[in-house]
């Protein structure tokens, strides 16, 4: 919808008559309007209650002729039956621009970063806006380099595509989307829109140091829904963020990076209001709409001719499984599937991307080159054949093996060592400096190693580094021996 086209809708729905609340079960709010027809589907309703805070409803269906049942997006504790209701005329509109960056915001725009208010002329668009049409956009084929190894190797991004880290509790995922935002943020040169989805408070007040204190606030939005709000605040708060995307996207035309910590949120919170909505559950309990959802909302993340949207998204996978119905209906929107291993993460391989199940579309020899796509299958056939000797090793040890078996073992053992990075954001943990390694520095250091050039190396020489060279250092610095030669760059 258009700015105009919203500002007339909005001043028409000022005048309309009010409605009364006739029910409030926590989060679902219906509301009787008399003597006027009903507010249309997605309508924004404004409670005029005797408290400070705004309250927003967001109308989801019609009971009869005159009741909307609507969906809170903030608190309902203390709305009383009878309480006037206003609607807007218009779906819930966000604020947009170059007002709101730097600035911390909620689903309905209000700033929670105690610094000023919004200038008043901040113009205001709708959450709620169809996806780009199949012929403005535009294909990625364009390598987006994250500076992580295992993912510029094996699963490469996409310069205006979608990549998702899919992983359990604890592995790892929002370490690596943090780390992911350190390297590209300060190089990437554009905007930045963070979507916080149902996540944790301390989560929260982190980021907004972190970026503040990196110097990238200014070029940054953070939108966030958390996890102590209701699931409408929940529910909507990535389309609040894809609005503000595309405003710079279509009206700016400026590249975004999109980031959302956890898409997964998302759906819980669409099926915690389908169940207060009344409706009833599909597969393994989710909302029957679930595919839709999900659809609406990734299909707005599209990049038109010449302008990017990149989008960088964690994912939950309950209880570890991946063939549930939130993360297959997600995963079939992505350009790069990005896994993460609860084994590697205990074996204390970080990050704990699983290098066998992670994919990408970009892994062609048509956009990655014919030497990226050789060393990567290299890689996927030592490591594919390390894991089917591994219940061998288990029984009878690695010495029954042939002679080419225990090749690929070594080095099979010192590619999983070189894969593993430290990180900018565990820093202050492990007191190890981060490292952001260059696509080409980690070709050159993975052919190295099947080429068997670090066989005589010691395994935590590989262990932790960014590049082979700096690997070579720690073993000379370890065990320096006439064997350890320097490897060909």
């Amino acid at each position: 919808m258009h700015m105009q086209q919203v500002t007339a809708v909005t001043a028409t729905g000022a005048g309309a008559p009010p409605g009364t609340v006739v029910t409030v079960r926590g989060a679902v709010v219906d509301v009787a309007f008399a003597d006027a027809g009903l507010p249309p589907i997605h309508t924004a309703l404004r409670v005029a209650w005797d408290r400070p805070e705004l309250l927003l409803l967001e109308v989801q269906g019609h009971l009869d002729l005159h009741t909307a049942r609507c969906i809170a997006l903030q608190n309902t504790a203390g709305l009383a039956r009878g309480t006037t209701v206003r609607s807007t005329g218009a779906p819930v509109l966000v604020p947009v621009g170059d007002a709101v960056l730097g600035r911390l915001l909620d689903v309905v725009g209000q700033v929670h970063d105690l610094g000023p208010a919004l200038p008043a002329d901040t113009p205001l668009r709708s959450i709620h806006n169809p996806p780009p049409t199949l012929e403005q956009e535009a294909s990625a084929i364009e390598v987006f380099e994250t500076g992580v190894k295992v993912i510029d190797l094996l699963a490469p991004m996409a310069q205006g595509g979608k990549a998702a880290m899919f992983g359990g509790a604890g592995v790892g995922k929002t370490v690596l989307v943090m780390e992911l935002i350190h390297a590209t943020v300060e190089k990437y040169r554009g905007i930045s829109v963070f979507a916080g989805v149902g996540e944790r408070l301390r989560e929260g007040h982190e980021m907004l140091s972190d970026m503040r204190d990196s110097g990238v606030l200014a070029r940054t939005v953070l939108v966030y829904g958390q996890m102590n709000e209701p699931p409408g605040a929940r529910w909507r708060v990535p389309h609040s963020a894809l609005t503000i995307a595309e405003y710079f996207r279509d009206q700016k035309h400026q590249n975004v990076l999109l980031l959302m910590d956890n898409v997964f949120r998302f759906v819980q919170a669409g099926s915690e209001v389908s169940s207060l909505l009344g409706r009833l559950p599909s597969r393994v309990g989710y909302q029957p709409t679930l595919g839709s959802e999900v659809a609406a909302l990734q299909e707005r993340i599209a990049s038109v001719a010449g302008t990017a949207v990149t989008a960088i998204q964690a994912v939950y996978v309950p209880a570890d499984d991946f063939t549930d119905p939130a993360v297959t209906a997600i995963s079939s929107h992505m350009d790069s599937m990005i896994m993460l291993s609860r084994q590697l993460a205990a074996e204390g391989f970080y990050p704990a991307v699983d290098p066998l199940a992670s994919t990408s579309a970009l892994l062609d020899p048509l956009v990655v080159g014919v030497e990226h796509y050789r060393i990567a299958e290299r890689v996927r056939e030592t490591l594919a054949r390390f894991k089917e000797l591994q219940d061998i090793i288990a029984l009878l040890g690695v010495e029954e093996l042939g002679a080419n078996d225990r090749l690929v073992v070594k080095r099979a053992r010192r590619l999983q060592r070189f894969l593993s990075q430290p990180f900018m954001v565990t820093e202050a943990f492990t007191g190890t400096p981060g490292r952001t390694v260059a696509r080409a520095d980690t070709l050159a250091g993975v052919r190295a190693i099947l080429d068997g050039e670090t066989d005589a190396w010691a395994e935590s020489s590989l262990y932790m580094v960014g590049t082979l060279d700096e690997a070579w250092h720690k073993e000379q610095a370890s065990a320096p021996t006439p064997h350890a030669a320097e490897p060909a760059t």
